[in-house]
């Protein structure tokens, strides 16, 4: 009898376990809107601003999965600035907290994707119950000029480093593959 329990629970386990395992959050990124949609398999959906790389740094786009989760990182790299809620996806990049919440909507960061630090906090304890899956899609927005009469568009094609040590793009000519400006008449 003791047999045919233990065989029964093994069995259950065995079912039961990448049942569990395939909980997600799916966290989508949308460089273009400067947003974020999060839905979790137990029903809670959410749509929030981000700041991802500003001109002159990358995000790197493409799908990922957490590699580390901190309660609250300090970057070595930045002058020990504070990163609440981190959760790691590429090497040194991460979606975390920022206290620069006014910049939220628009591209501000070296590369990282930044959220408030009420929904970092919310984010990340739903990445810690449930595992996460990262999309990141899109292009950073088009910057506008306005020069004499004529809309300039400014736009910078940035080539990605693969599989960067550093995490973070930094601010090199080289890491901007051309830059042209292109006037068109109002």
């Amino acid at each position: 009898m003791r047999f045919f329990l233990r065989l029964v629970a093994l069995i259950a386990a065995l079912v039961v376990a990448p049942m569990a395992a395939q909980a997600r959050v799916d966290i989508s990124v949308d460089l273009s809107s400067q947003r974020m949609t999060v839905a979790s398999d137990t029903g809670a959906t959410y749509s929030w601003p981000i700041s991802s790389a500003r001109s002159g740094y990358v995000t790197p786009r493409g799908t990922y999965h957490p590699t580390s989760l901190q309660t609250m990182h300090r970057s070595k790299k930045y002058h020990n600035s504070p990163m609440p809620h981190s959760i790691f996806f590429n090497g040194g990049y991460a979606i975390h907290g920022t206290y620069a919440v006014r910049a939220l909507g628009r591209p501000a960061s070296h590369g990282c994707i930044r959220i408030s630090p009420a929904n970092a906090a919310t984010l990340f304890a739903l990445v810690r119950a449930e595992g996460a899956e990262i999309h990141i899609h899109g292009d950073a927005p088009v910057r506008h000029f306005a020069h004499a009469g004529h809309r300039v568009v400014k736009v910078a094609h940035h080539r990605p480093r693969a599989n960067t040590a550093l995490g973070y793009a930094p601010r090199h000519n080289e890491r901007i593959q051309r830059i042209f400006t292109t006037v068109i008449p109002e």
